[in-house]
């Protein structure tokens, strides 16, 4: 029995640079492209891989703080920018945090399954490199309680919510360990990254990565349990994905061979105003991929491929244990003993992740399901992994805020 009244499949997904530190070409103190060229360019990208753009019905744009970052609202009024036929077609702009990518995708999938439309594009977008790290350090707490929380918060205060993550899980499962695996998941990134010229971590030439994710926490200039590469990149770009039934696939011209089926997925909410019950546990994300595994009736253990919210390292180790794909206090070991790389028992992250590729927040969920359908097409380039044929499924979690809003969304190759 499938969980969706009709078939829905996605294609021709594209990601644009992720520009930031670490890209040769990004210079601070030089000009560099608005918002509105993210949104044309992840959009013509993916238009270029089908037959029929005038037959696309309408547009989901992800996006978290244009509105800070940008002085920028109305973003859905740049879809008709994209393409001529757009001109007075439907989109809407949608927002969660660092989830806002996942809530286009989910958007996108009930306006079809509505019968409002038989193609719908998502785009996610986000450019933050427009202020000091600073100000959008501030900036990107509105994804918590900022009411709340903000004024008793640390002046790095999303990197602070998840070093005391960090914090709770050395006491709870020894520092050497978790640091250990961290480190890992630092390796594992930023070679995955080397191999995307997409990669905000693309040009990274560190000869020892291991050393680097080793480095101990400096409180005085940081947090007290996580350094700077243990965070996600400051990152500008964007990303789009078709969406469409199967009538949808005929009217933009593509074969089934060149989409993939979307089985399953989970939209999860939890209270903004609550602490985490458990810092030690990514709990929504939990809940999202159970939810996810059981409408799709697969496990876990039937994916060939993973794409996690790693924010922060110690995301990414939380985060395959939210998926199941580790037990509970088992991520770092099993980070370290290589399961999640590529050429591991689940790959994960395969083009770099938030670590590696980049964190423009609005594309992060569209990024994730992009390189998650590209990877069960066989079309990732040199980041490819091996998709066994009795496990043509892949799964994407993405996550906003501190665990409080979660998209988990399963892909099968036809």
């Amino acid at each position: 029995m499938t969980y969706f009244r009709k078939k829905i499949y996605a294609t021709a997904g594209f990601n644009t640079v992720s520009l930031g530190t670490g890209r040769k070409e990004f210079h601070p103190k030089k000009p560099r492209p608005g918002i509105e060229h993210y949104i044309k360019e992840a959009g013509l990208g993916s238009i270029n891989q089908i037959q029929n753009p005038e037959n696309i019905d309408e547009g989901v744009i992800g996006n978290f703080m244009a509105a800070r970052f940008c002085n920028q609202g109305n973003l859905g009024g740049f879809f008709p920018m994209v393409h001529p036929t757009f001109q007075y077609k439907p989109c809407i702009r949608v927002e969660g945090a660092c989830d806002s990518g996942g809530l286009a995708l989910a958007t996108a999938i009930k306006t079809i399954l509505a019968d409002m439309a038989d193609v719908v594009m998502c785009i996610g977008v986000e450019v933050q490199n427009s202020v000091k790290a600073i100000y959008g350090a501030d900036y990107l707490a509105g994804a918590d309680w900022f009411s709340g929380n903000r004024k008793k918060g640390h002046v790095y205060f999303f990197p602070d919510l998840f070093s005391r993550r960090a914090g709770a899980c050395y006491e709870k499962f020894g520092n050497e360990k978790v640091r250990e695996g961290m480190a890992h998941w630092y390796v594992n990134a930023i070679e995955n990254a080397r191999k995307n010229p997409d990669a905000q971590e693309y040009h990274n030439k560190n000869s020892d990565l291991l050393a680097t994710g080793m480095t101990s926490p400096n409180p005085k200039a940081f947090c007290e349990h996580i350094n700077v590469f243990d965070c996600s990149k400051v990152s500008d770009g964007g990303s789009a994905l078709i969406f469409a039934s199967e009538e949808g696939l005929k009217k933009i011209g593509v074969e089934l061979k060149d989409a993939v089926e979307v089985i399953s997925y989970a939209q999860v909410q939890d209270n903004l105003t609550t602490p985490p019950p458990d810092l030690t546990k990514l709990s929504t994300c939990a809940v999202a991929a159970k939810r996810a595994y059981d409408r799709a009736e697969i496990k876990s253990s039937d994916l060939s491929v993973l794409d996690v919210h790693d924010c922060f390292t110690i995301a990414g180790l939380l985060a395959v244990e939210a998926a199941g794909v580790a037990g509970y206090g088992e991520g770092a070991d099993f980070i370290t003993d290589g399961n999640t790389k590529s050429d591991g028992i689940i790959p994960t992250n395969t083009t770099g992740g938030l670590v590696g590729y980049g964190h423009p927040t609005g594309a992060s969920g569209v990024r994730q399901a992009i390189d998650v359908v590209k990877q069960l097409l066989g079309k990732a380039g040199d980041c490819q992994v091996k998709i066994s044929p009795d496990k043509p499924f892949g799964m994407m979690s993405s996550m906003g805020g501190n665990d409080k809003t979660v998209v988990a969304m399963i892909f099968r190759k036809e």
